[in-house]
């Protein structure tokens, strides 16, 4: 399903002249991985940043050192500045973050194990931004994130 749904991006991607970036925590740069296996894709795949630390998201992304401590870095305020940031540094037509629990630890009563927020910047639209619950372990819910964030690209791309 990942790489249907990646060449699937990869095909809009190239028929629209459109460019993309990513920004993941959770993920570790899964998604940037999934697009760059496809040959061809530096002429729609911009780059990724993956800002796994707090510190990382502040300086690669531009992330608020205030968001995050008021917010928390599984946060709708932080995963919006991190596609805000890659878009932006990038110059991309669209950038999606994500930043997650995965688990096994980590989780607690307001963030359990499972909980992603992802977002999906795109030029001269308003953002969008969603929380999901996944299931299962590490693995699954890292890979859940990436095939949302996959599918949202696809549904948020400008025409």
């Amino acid at each position: 399903m990942l790489d249907d749904l990646s060449k699937q991006v990869a095909q809009v991607m190239t028929q629209r002249r459109l460019t993309l970036a990513t920004a993941e925590s959770c993920t570790g740069g899964w998604v940037a991985k999934q697009l760059t296996d496809i040959a061809g894709s530096s002429a729609w795949f911009l780059g990724g940043y993956v800002s796994y630390s707090n510190q990382a998201k502040q300086t690669m992304l531009g992330v608020s050192a205030r968001t995050l401590e008021e917010c928390g870095a599984v946060s709708e305020a932080v995963v919006c500045e991190m596609a805000e940031g890659a878009r932006g540094r990038l110059d991309a037509d669209i950038a999606v973050a994500i930043s997650g629990v995965a688990g096994p630890a980590g989780g607690s009563d307001e963030k359990p194990v499972g909980t992603v927020w992802l977002a999906w910047a795109v030029r001269d639209k308003p953002g969008v931004s969603c929380l999901s619950f996944f299931d299962g372990d590490r693995a699954a819910v890292r890979e859940q994130a990436v095939v949302q964030a996959l599918e949202g690209v696809l549904a948020y791309l400008p025409e």
